[in-house]
């Protein structure tokens, strides 16, 4: 059974997305008990495989017996593996967390809708990054894509139908940028096997339809996981559609299409290339400091809590990028242990902005006087994710900062290290409001006294569990930083 883990991860969230609907049209509920064991099996699965990776080497699976390059290759190394296990554990949190809140948010007659849509996005994610295939890469891509927008349509908040075709439209944009990719270099290759790609562009290192395609990528994908300027749906989307949906978005989706990226750069145009051949660190150089700052600026000057969320998304994007321009394996370990990180702590801030929607119905931080006294579980936790934004010691925010900090030395880059505490100081001020309204504020209404402790037990366990791994992680930063630092070594090819 082992043996087809890598086609098991992706056809568990399929064929539950399959189950779930027929399921659920006799009974609703069928539809989150089997969303949430689908994702608990992919992650079981991730885990094995990742397990599997660390102890044996890589790991490659020919659908249907077909050889590559003429078949499709499922590959599962240091690198895919660790994301794996990354995506399909946050799934498996939001689909435990989705139970009760899409039940009251988005409401029963949409219900199923949610849980299928959900299901589908997971197995666009999982595909997109155990595929060896850059076409199949396309592929999964849409299905993710689709399934998205759809997901962020999916609630009752008004607007949240135009955040979803802004959306569609720049993620259209987006996706066509990526064929149009893969279809220059298949013109000048003729193949789709990202590990044949790698074999045959050397020599065409210069041909201008080879450096026209790296373009299109990083177009495409940039737009797919907002890297600054090619931000603006993510605004809308993150803070309109419903919190379990802006939570997969911020956590997930962004890291997939990260990682789709990256895999491009590092596996299928090589270090050399990336680094050698053309500008594009250099423009990174340029493109990330500005991200990280602005938007933190722009977080600053937000009351709404999912909006002020989304601009925070768009900095830590871009310390992410940063660590990948800086082209050496501690920067690339503190990009990879960011992904990580990010994923939790964005991913619980968005369930928790959803527990307080679920229970106040409120958006903007200044109604959220007394929350402290009326909801303090939930307050508490919120420090904890905030203080491991803003890069407290013994938290996972700040492990992933200092690697990035010390692979800016390392590169000779350290005026990188101001833009990092610049940046921390700034997320401290905008957290720093929340906990200011929440702990030294009376509620304005009375009735906002009354205890509001009583959140269903399936959406506070959820980040209660994340909370914990960002303290955890924080002072055994091993655990996670030696898969990670594997991983950026065999990507900038040290091993």
């Amino acid at each position: 059974m082992s043996l087809h883990f890598p086609v098991l991860v992706v056809l568990i969230p399929l064929f539950g997305a399959l189950l779930t609907f027929f399921a659920g049209l006799f009974r609703r509920t069928w539809a989150w008990h089997i969303t949430t064991y689908a994702t608990l099996l992919s992650f079981v699965v991730s885990l094995d495989l990742l397990m599997s990776v660390r102890a044996t080497g890589r790991i490659s699976y020919w659908l249907g017996g077909w050889a590559p390059p003429w078949g499709i290759e499922y590959v599962v190394d240091y690198f895919s593996g660790y994301i794996l296990v990354v995506i399909s554990f946050i799934s498996f949190m939001i689909a435990v967390f989705a139970g009760p809140y899409v039940k009251k948010q988005i409401g029963p007659e949409r219900e199923l809708n949610f849980f299928v849509l959900y299901l589908l996005l997971i197995t666009g994610l999982l595909g997109m990054v155990i595929t060896g295939d850059i076409f199949n890469v396309y592929v999964f891509l849409e299905i993710a894509s689709l399934s998205g927008y759809a997901l962020v349509a999916v609630g009752k908040k008004r607007g949240a139908v135009v955040a979803s075709y802004n959306y569609l439209i720049l993620g259209t944009v987006g996706a066509v940028f990526v064929l149009l990719g893969i279809g220059h270099l298949y013109m000048v290759t003729g193949t789709l096997n990202m590990a044949d790609l790698r074999e045959r562009l050397p020599d065409l290192y210069h041909s201008r339809v080879v450096l026209t395609a790296f373009v299109f990528f990083v177009i495409g994908f940039g737009l797919k996981f907002a890297l600054f300027p090619l931000h603006t749906w993510l605004l809308s989307a993150h803070s309109l559609a419903p919190s379990a949906v802006s939570a997969i978005l911020a956590a997930a989706v962004l890291k997939v299409n990260l990682y789709a990226l990256m895999r491009v750069m590092f596996t299928v145009f090589t270090p050399a290339f990336v680094y050698e051949a053309v500008p594009i660190t250099e423009i990174f150089f340029v493109i990330t400091p500005i991200a990280i700052l602005v938007s933190s600026v722009m977080a600053l000057a937000q009351t709404n809590i999912k909006r002020m969320l989304a601009y925070s998304s768009i900095g830590q994007i871009g310390f992410i990028v940063l660590g990948i321009a800086l082209a050496n394996e501690t920067a690339l370990t503190g990009s990879l242990l960011h992904m990580l990180n990010h994923a939790l702590m964005k991913g619980g801030l968005f369930l928790l902005a959803g527990v307080i929607i679920y229970q106040t119905d409120r958006y903007h931080i200044t109604d959220w006087k007394g929350l402290g006294k009326t909801m303090p579980l939930t307050m508490l936790v919120f420090t904890i994710y905030g203080l491991s934004m803003v890069g407290v010691p013994l938290t996972a925010g700040f492990v992933s900062k200092w690697y990035l900090a010390i692979g800016a030395l390392e590169a000779g880059r350290w005026y990188f290290i101001p833009v990092i505490l610049v940046s921390s100081l700034l997320t401290a001020v905008y957290f720093w409001r929340i906990i200011e309204w929440g702990y030294f504020h009376e509620p304005d209404d009375p009735e906002d006294a009354k205890d509001r402790c009583h959140v269903p037990w399936a959406m506070m366990i959820p980040i209660m569990v994340m909370a914990f791994l960002l303290l955890f992680f924080g002072v055994a930063a091993f655990i996670p930083e030696g898969p990670a630092r594997q991983a950026a070594a065999m990507l900038l090819g040290m091993q």
